[in-house]
């Protein structure tokens, strides 16, 4: 799949910090999976004793998530592959997947998506809201605070005209409890 370059699909910090060359980048939508912050975080944004939260695609039947999709060129495609996997499978509870997404313009096309591993111990799907907030409002791990994974991905996901009441709410909430 990668001789000829690929496409990877950004949900979170991939879509304000996507850390790899890319020649094209488009809105894109990934049925069956929303976005959620449904992994523990322990090493980038929390730690083992006190994790924080990150996004993750969660399997969801009738979901979707509005995001971002990169392509790489075939020349960068071994080293950005590398680079993917070293940050996105640090603790193996993402699973590196290929499926088809569909282009604001049009096309359909299938990307490199990393997506929550159910099964896993940092899974943590269903936490509320007000959970989440509480969680996201203290955390720091070796990226930063919880926070700012929050704020940047709200910010940058807005300015792209991508809506996610949740993560909207979450952003207000969040402020308020750090205030």
């Amino acid at each position: 799949m990668f001789e000829n370059g690929f496409w990877v699909f950004g949900y979170g910090s991939l879509v304000w910090q996507p850390g790899f060359d890319f020649s094209d980048r488009q809105i894109a939508r990934l049925e069956g999976f929303a976005r959620s912050f449904c992994m523990r975080s322990i090493h980038h944004r929390g730690t083992v004793t006190d994790p924080g939260l990150v996004l993750a695609l969660d399997h969801d039947p009738a979901g979707f998530c509005d995001g971002v999709a990169f392509f790489v060129e075939a020349d960068q495609a071994q080293a950005t592959i590398e680079y993917l996997r070293e940050r996105e499978l640090i603790s193996s509870a993402y699973l590196e997947q290929v499926h088809a997404i569909d282009l604001r313009g049009g096309a359909r096309v299938e990307a490199v998506c990393y997506v929550i591993d159910a099964v896993h111990d940092q899974y943590c799907g269903g936490l509320s809201l007000e959970v989440q907030a509480g969680i996201i409002a203290t955390a720091i791990g070796g990226r930063g605070p919880n926070t700012e994974y929050l704020y940047n991905t709200a910010q940058h996901l807005r300015e792209l005209g991508i809506e996610d009441p949740d993560l909207s709410w979450l952003e207000s909430r969040v402020r308020s409890l750090s205030d």
